[in-house]
């Protein structure tokens, strides 16, 4: 990966998804991947079978589709950082994106983090290959769609809380 070029991060692990939703979504980012060649896809692959066994299958030979291992979280956040939008099913992802104002195209049917939802800082897809693939060529095509969810509300705070809280015991030390 060249750092100037656009990608997509994926992350995957969620049991609700193992079998069908794994083969639907690999179909949905092999589509995504084949339709927009100068693009790539990351993915740090989940060391279950359940999940590495459809991936691999389905994406290993895909040219643009970096399947890569488990990363350290540090790693981790820099590819988040870089990245252009995510597609995950994990919910601490969907709490770290919008601080790197990162749209987030969440694979379940429902999500822990409803205020995300109503901030808009993710869009729910679930596993259908269709949905996502229509939202992700959203956020690739509409860049008012990709600001609209990348500047959204950040319903996790502004990142600014240690500040906050030294300001707030030197002021009530100093009185």
């Amino acid at each position: 990966l060249v750092d100037s070029s656009k990608f997509i991060l994926v992350t995957g692990h969620r049991r609700e998804n193992h079998g069908q939703g794994f083969i639907d979504i690999c179909k949905a980012l092999k589509e995504v991947a084949l339709k927009n060649p100068e693009l790539s896809i990351v993915y740090p692959v989940h060391l279950n079978p359940n999940v590495q066994k459809p991936v691999m299958e389905l994406l290993w030979d895909v040219k643009n589709i970096y399947l890569i291992a488990p990363m350290q979280y540090e790693s981790f956040i820099y590819l988040m950082d870089k990245s252009y939008f995510i597609i995950t099913d994990s919910g601490g992802v969907q709490e770290e994106a919008p601080s790197l104002g990162k749209p987030v195209l969440v694979m379940r049917e429902t999500t822990e983090r409803p205020e995300a939802l109503e901030a808009g800082t993710v869009k729910l897809v679930g596993t259908d290959t269709a949905l996502i693939i229509k939202e992700a060529k959203n956020l690739l095509e509409n860049q008012e769609a990709y600001e609209a969810m990348s500047k959204a509300h950040n319903p996790y705070g502004d990142g600014n809380a240690c500040e906050k809280i030294v300001n707030f015991f030197r002021k009530e030390m100093l009185n």
